[in-house]
């Protein structure tokens, strides 16, 4: 893929909300940071003239762009290389590996998420994994492209992690078979009593097409019968934020799905129903929409519309509360910044930045041995270094709401091993919407 064509593609996906560059001027620098910049030059001339061995510009010139953009926001950054091939990998998505997002953080390789039904997710490594060595050999304080690198390879080949997991005392290690990694954004099944369950893995490009084939599909399938609807968007990351608003346009056919405030002139945008898809899907069908903490971004903006339209119960965990959009500037032919440039709302005019979505009805993840231990350090946005305020200055208490004891939830994962039950969140919402299915539950009123 060019590196133009990357630019002007709506497929970025990653752990934000990204739309390429379109309407974004270029900002006059101020005429009083002339002194500023004379600082800086200042600092480069006596590193080159001092340092004890010499230094190459290429050096010097990155970590002066990447100090800039890490004292902004978690989300802003320089990509040229790696960085663009693997943004490239994400949106055409075929490579033999081990199926993990990752990302570096604080010289560590940290696991976002492992691509369902993918090696390193059927080996055991989950989400907020830190991975420490590779085949034994010491990764940490090393580059990012070169750990990729090191897992990636022929399918059939193995490699070993070593795995810090937060909650547990020690490392331990995991043996993955690499293997031919085509990633799916949207999965589909038909499930007992004819309720479609629909998972969105990222907001990649044509999900919002993929998800209405899906429909039609699980329609195919069932006979016209259908008598619910899951639509499982938890540990989605995010992506395109077009696709968000593809995505809950098949569900919604009038009002605001969402809309984003930034700075700068054309940043401002509004967003309605009606302007992707005409008309809606599964109108009669009660739907459930399952989050949970990996749910980030793009993934917020299609829970937070179809809650404030109040066209779906939103089950499961809160979620991640990244409320950013990121808009891709090319910086020459070979390189872009991923710049935070404004804030999104959902209808109502709530911001999830920091908060999330809260659903409306809270269910743990009761079938992972590791909940207790792992939701003591699960990370959100609110713990990011540098992450953006919310506006309505959200207190502590405000969200670990979804931390309290629900009497209801008490199995361990042992005894819903012994039941047959692998997914509890998704259990219970198949659940639910057996029990309720001739009822009102998430039906429009």
């Amino acid at each position: 893929m060019k590196f133009a064509t990357l630019l002007q593609s709506a497929a970025l996906v990653t752990a934000v909300a990204v739309i390429p560059a379109t309407t974004a001027g270029m900002a006059q620098v101020d005429g009083r940071a002339g002194p500023e910049f004379a600082r800086l030059f200042a600092v480069y001339q006596r590193i080159k003239a001092s340092y004890v061995e010499p230094v190459e510009d290429d050096k010097l010139i990155r970590g002066a762009i990447d100090g800039m953009l890490a004292s902004l926001d978690p989300h802003s950054g320089y990509l040229d290389g790696g960085d663009l091939q693997r943004l490239e990998t994400m949106i055409d998505g075929n490579y033999s590996g081990l199926g993990l997002s990752v990302q570096m953080e604080d010289g560590a390789v940290k696991v976002i998420s492992p691509f369902r039904g993918s090696p390193a997710m059927e080996a055991g490594v989950k989400a907020g994994d830190y991975i420490t060595h590779l085949d034994g050999d010491l990764i940490y304080g090393g580059e990012l492209d070169d750990a990729v690198a090191r897992m990636r390879g022929q399918a059939g080949t193995s490699i070993r992690l070593t795995i810090f997991r937060q909650g547990r005392d020690e490392p331990f290690d995991v043996t993955v078979t690499r293997g031919v990694i085509e990633l799916e954004p949207v999965t589909h099944e038909l499930a007992a009593g004819n309720i479609g369950v629909i998972t969105v893995n990222e907001f990649s490009r044509d999900v919002g097409a993929d998800v209405f084939s899906a429909w039609k599909a699980l329609e195919t399938q069932s006979a016209g019968r259908l008598s619910g609807l899951v639509l499982d968007l938890r540990a989605n990351p995010g992506g395109s934020l077009d696709e968000a608003v593809a995505l809950s346009d098949l569900f919604l056919d009038k009002g605001r799905i969402v809309s984003q405030r930034g700075r700068a002139e054309g940043e401002t945008l509004l967003y309605d129903a009606e302007t992707v898809f005409r008309g809606e899907i599964a109108a009669d069908v009660p739907m459930i929409v399952l989050i949970d903490a990996g749910s980030a971004s793009a993934s917020e903006i299609v829970a937070g519309a179809l809650q404030d339209h109040r066209r779906a119960v939103i089950m499961g965990e809160r979620s991640f509360g990244k409320g950013s959009v990121q808009t891709l500037l090319p910086i020459g032919r070979e390189a872009a910044l991923k710049l935070t440039t404004a804030r999104y709302y959902t209808p109502s005019g709530h911001s999830v930045q920091e908060g999330g979505i809260s659903p409306d009805l809270v269910v743990p993840q009761l079938s992972d041995p590791d909940l207790e231990k792992r939701a003591k350090f699960q990370m959100r946005e609110s713990d990011l270094r540098g992450h953006l305020v919310n506006e309505a200055a959200l207190k502590d208490d405000e969200l670990r709401k979804d931390k309290q004891q629900d009497p209801r939830f008490k199995l361990t994962a042992a005894q819903l091993a012994e039941q047959g039950v692998e997914d509890f969140q998704l259990d219970y919402a198949l659940r639910t919407l057996r029990r309720t299915a001739s009822t009102t539950i998430a039906r429009r009123n």
